[in-house]
């Protein structure tokens, strides 16, 4: 059994902590198609700790983005206010916590002394999302804003994770995940609009003329062209600011800041090999491509 596993409240059995990390995995299995190729990479030690904050993450992501409920948004709000007193309580005493998301979450946060507020902050990105605040953006700068809460936390507590907690690693795994939320938006743009939420900020729709017809119509033209590759080269210059990191951090993280980021970069270029034309077909990449920046990673 692995040392967190042994550090329990008196509160909480070995066997309920083991079933409670268990119930983490398997949501984290269910919902995330990248979680497995980043479990196994990362040393065990730590994989039911990120697989419960990941946990925590798509409860809250999930009451954020559900069907409108009785009580419409506030409903939704006050929802994601439990849960975040649940996060508070969980803090202040692991065992107490009658949820097996939380019960382990207190574990692992007492286990590594992680940092509140990246949890705050991912709650912040889920309130907007809730309350209808993120569809659409007027400027750059606020789209970067709306990731510093929804996307950069997560590397913050990885990093968190393997002990790291300096301003300058901060800071380079700041760049590549912000530049992750930034692809998925890019290749999500018809999903996303079906959903009612437009990413590309509206000082950039008027700078690109006629890119916002383009949009409405769902109908890639130049203009629209011209728009979307100003995007991506932007995200891509975040993702070559944030690969740094890789060298800044142990051997099994590293491979996992060079996969990832490296996946992003594939996914810009697949943007780019299609014209931009991210209306037809979401672009992606294929297990065999995925496979191969796995390999690359390792190899390097």
């Amino acid at each position: 059994m692995s040392t967190v596993l042994e550090e329990v409240t008196q509160e909480t059995s070995p066997v309920e902590l083991a079933a409670a990390y268990a119930h983490c995995a398997r949501i984290a299995g269910t919902h995330y198609e990248n979680f497995t190729i980043g479990s196994w990479l990362l040393p065990r030690r730590l994989r039911h700790d990120l697989a419960a904050v990941y946990a925590f993450a798509r409860g809250a992501d999930d009451i954020a983005d559900e069907g409108e409920p009785l009580g419409g948004p506030g409903n939704r709000i006050v929802r994601l206010q439990a849960w975040e007193e649940k996060l508070l309580a969980c803090a202040r005493d692991p065992g107490a916590a009658d949820d097996p998301v939380f019960r382990a979450l207190g574990q692992t946060i007492a286990a590594h002394a992680l940092p509140l507020e990246p949890f705050h902050d991912l709650l912040e990105a889920f309130r907007r999302d809730a309350a209808g605040e993120t569809r659409r953006f007027a400027t750059f700068t606020d789209l970067l804003g709306y990731c510093r809460c929804s996307a950069n936390p997560v590397g913050r507590l990885v990093l968190a994770l393997f002990d790291h907690r300096d301003a300058a690693r901060q800071s380079r795994a700041d760049d590549i995940c912000t530049a992750l939320q930034l692809t998925n938006f890019w290749q999500d743009v018809a999903g996303d609009l079906d959903r009612g939420r437009v990413y590309l900020p509206d000082e950039d729709l008027e700078r690109f003329a006629g890119s916002r017809d383009a949009l409405a119509a769902r109908r890639v033209n130049g203009v629209f062209r011209d728009l979307l590759a100003f995007e991506v080269a932007r995200t891509r210059t975040l993702f070559e600011r944030g690969l740094p990191l890789a060298d800044m951090v142990g051997r099994r993280l590293r491979h996992e800041v060079r996969i990832f980021a490296r996946g992003g970069l594939a996914i810009l270029a697949r943007i780019e090999s299609v014209g931009y034309d991210v209306f037809r077909r979401r672009p992606t990449l294929g297990r065999a491509e995925l496979l191969r920046l796995v390999v690359r990673g390792l190899w390097r």
